[in-house]
């Protein structure tokens, strides 16, 4: 097959039973007759909206022209009109882990199930190697209905929520597929989560995501997958400590959080993909002595806009074209200090949601489904934090700052999870909001908002900074400013504030842009940090990929202790 690619088309092109709009495209560009091309397959599709006035589409295709080799060979050497190009298509080769040689003494543990756990375990099991998966949280029906209640306004449940529970906190967001990594498992990861349920749109879009409503599905049938292959999954267990013995790890408790009992299970491997809440699974690592040090993370609110007005700002005359959907929008400044702010986990179409995880301490999160058709747009607007922020020596000490926020969050409202909330123009007039403001943006948080003045709940350093961001941010993306705009406070979650140390070697590899090494920890106990909690991962796509290459390293591990001990 050949491959068309930087392809343009109209936007006509992007609505079902329009392909001999690109037939005809493909056609002129290569200068072949359109009633050649068969087998049309779409790989992928972006939007180009740098001018209002010409929105369209960027695409790429594989097909077929019933010619001979030599004659494909002939019209990839003629090649396209530009701006697109033309090659030999290479199908994708499918993704499957080296098996392991020989039975493993005790089978591996991998703790959590968020993206980076889940896609570990599935490779351990494809593998043969039966890993038993621990997770602090119930599976994912139970979960959706202890989120359920907590957002009609039950009690939280600090064990099964938006944090905790089978799929991780990426299972209540946008199922954002986007990743600034180049790893070729990318790919990979994508044709995964497809062959688990997730619509075969992510293998084209140039911006995948799956969405709330479809990732539940999605993450129950790789647990499934898992069990089917031999491995074991136990859920509402928490992982409390972790034993070294001779300078190895020998064995870690568990916690039936359910029932309230406790057990010590042999353990010789271990891969420690906890996610960026798990502060108690923290201090565990610090009591069990791998190495940790503090990591740079932000903090912040989330700002909701009528979704109509990004999408205008973005697509212009073109916003209410059908084949669009909703715009996104990707921002950051540096402000005359140094400080970053920009705008993280975009949700068109989506809604503020309650993330605690601690009772006690109000913080936010943002979600859409798939469909991204609600009223609202939501955005965290992050501040970086840097070093001299955090008070004291201790590497926990970015936790302690997320605390210290959370509970002031609760405490301005009452100490009912409701969220401080503030209309952006008072916000920018310290002058505290009403809820009152004709035309104001409806927020959707569950709980509801408490109207204030977020200056008394930010630390002071996030406010300035955040005072600072918004007209600039304003001058990119028109109406991003806009007085009757809502903050949500307080946003603290959005990666961990510390990192489990990686064997030196590991750390210069991925410096090395990749490279592949043991990404066992310094310590060499056999415990491997992994995904966002660990600190090597920032959103799904990239915490997946660090699961596969965990497992892939845990089982050359394994065959490698095999295969000595046979000898």
């Amino acid at each position: 097959m050949l491959e068309v690619s930087n392809l343009r088309l109209p936007l006509d092109a992007g609505l079902g039973g329009k392909e001999d709009i690109v037939r005809k495209a493909i056609a002129r560009s290569l200068g072949i007759d359109r009633g050649s091309i068969r087998s049309l397959r779409l790989l992928k599709r972006s939007v180009d909206a740098r001018k209002k006035n010409d929105v369209h589409f960027v695409a790429s295709y594989a097909f077929e022209c019933g010619c001979s080799a030599e004659e494909e060979a002939d019209i990839i050497r003629k090649g396209c009109k530009p701006p697109a190009r033309v090659g030999m298509h290479k199908p994708y080769a499918g993704y499957e882990p080296s098996r392991l040689e020989a039975p493993a003494l005790q089978r591996p543990v991998v703790v959590g199930t968020g993206p980076a756990g889940l896609f570990a375990a599935w490779t351990l099991a494809r593998a043969g190697a039966r890993p038993l998966v621990i997770e602090r949280g119930q599976d994912v029906d139970a979960r959706l209905a202890s989120v359920a209640r907590f957002d009609a306004g039950g009690p939280l449940d600090p064990e099964s929520n938006i944090q905790f529970g089978e799929g991780g906190a990426g299972t209540f967001s946008d199922g954002k597929l986007t990743t600034n990594i180049k790893n070729p498992r990318c790919k990979d990861v994508l044709h995964i989560f497809a062959q688990a349920g997730a619509p075969e749109e992510i293998l084209w879009q140039a911006k995948p995501h799956i969405g709330t409503d479809l990732l539940v599905d999605v993450v129950k049938r790789l647990r499934e997958d898992i069990v089917e292959h031999g491995g074991e999954v136990r859920f509402s267990s928490r992982l409390d400590a972790m034993h070294v013995k001779d300078g190895l790890l020998d064995s870690i408790t568990v916690t039936d959080v359910a029932r309230g009992v406790s057990e010590k299970i042999p353990a010789r491997f271990l891969i420690l993909a906890c996610g960026h809440s798990a502060r108690d699974t923290f201090e565990a690592v610090r009591d069990a002595g791998l190495r940790m040090e503090r990591k740079p993370f932000s903090v912040g609110v989330r700002i909701e806009h009528p979704q109509e007005l990004i999408d205008r700002a973005q697509y212009g005359a073109a916003s209410a074209h059908p084949a669009l959907g909703a715009a996104d929008y990707k921002l950051a400044v540096h402000l005359e200090d140094g400080r970053g702010v920009y705008t993280f986990c975009m949700c068109p179409g989506g809604e503020v949601v309650c993330a605690a995880s601690e009772e006690g301490g109000v913080c936010v999160n943002g979600m859409s489904r798939f469909a991204r058709n609600g009223r609202n747009a939501n955005a965290a607007v992050l501040v970086g934090v840097d070093e001299l922020d955090l008070e004291g020596d201790d590497v926990l000490a970015g936790v302690a700052l997320q605390r210290r926020m959370e509970r002031a969050a609760y405490e301005a409202v009452g100490s009912s999870y409701a969220a401080p909330a503030q209309y952006v123009g008072d916000f920018l007039a310290h002058r505290r909001s009403d809820g009152l403001h004709a035309g104001g943006v409806e927020p959707t948080y569950a709980r509801g908002v408490a109207w204030c003045d977020l200056h008394e709940v930010l630390p002071p350093f996030v406010a300035r900074s955040i005072e600072s961001a918004l007209p600039l941010f304003d001058k990119r993306l028109r109406g991003f400013a806009a007085k009757d705009a809502v903050m949500t406070g307080v946003e603290t979650r959005s990666s961990s504030p510390v990192r489990i140390v990686r064997d030196k070697s590991d750390m210069q590899a991925l410096l090395a842009n990749g490279t592949e090494a043991s990404p066992e920890s310094a310590t060499k106990t056999g415990i491997y940090p992994c995904g966002e909690g660990a600190g090597y991962a920032g959103g799904i796509m990239s915490a997946a990929v660090d699961g596969l290459r965990v497992a892939e390293a845990l089982i050359a591990r394994l065959n490698e202790d095999g295969a000595a001990a046979r000898s």
